[in-house]
């Protein structure tokens, strides 16, 4: 289940407009617990996809700057990485072979 949602959430939410982020704020902040339950049961999958999304893009950006710093990996240390990623769930396995194709090229 996810966590308790914030203000920062629903700010981040590029799905929802400005008048449904405004009413999700209201709601939040006038009925704290039973906004944030709602929020959670309407969008909670949203709130997942975007913390899953920060995680990727934020290994990402590690990977460019280890990469960066300590010169370039090797192909099979990338392939070892990738697989890694999608063995904990971090990466689905269209994602890895995406991933892997662009390695391997």
């Amino acid at each position: 289940m996810p966590s308790r949602p914030t203000l920062t959430d629903i700010f981040r939410d590029q799905k929802l407009g400005g008048g449904a982020k405004a009413m999700w704020t209201l709601f939040i902040v006038f009925i704290p617990w039973l906004g944030a339950l709602v929020y959670i049961l309407v969008r909670g999958d949203s709130m997942n996809e975007r913390s899953r999304q920060a995680a990727i893009d934020q290994q990402e950006s590690m990977r460019a700057y280890v990469q960066q710093t300590a010169g370039t990996a090797s192909v099979a240390d990338e392939i070892a990485n990738l697989a890694s990623l999608r063995d904990n769930g971090t990466i689905t396995a269209e994602e890895y072979e995406k991933a892997k194709a662009t390695v391997l090229t």
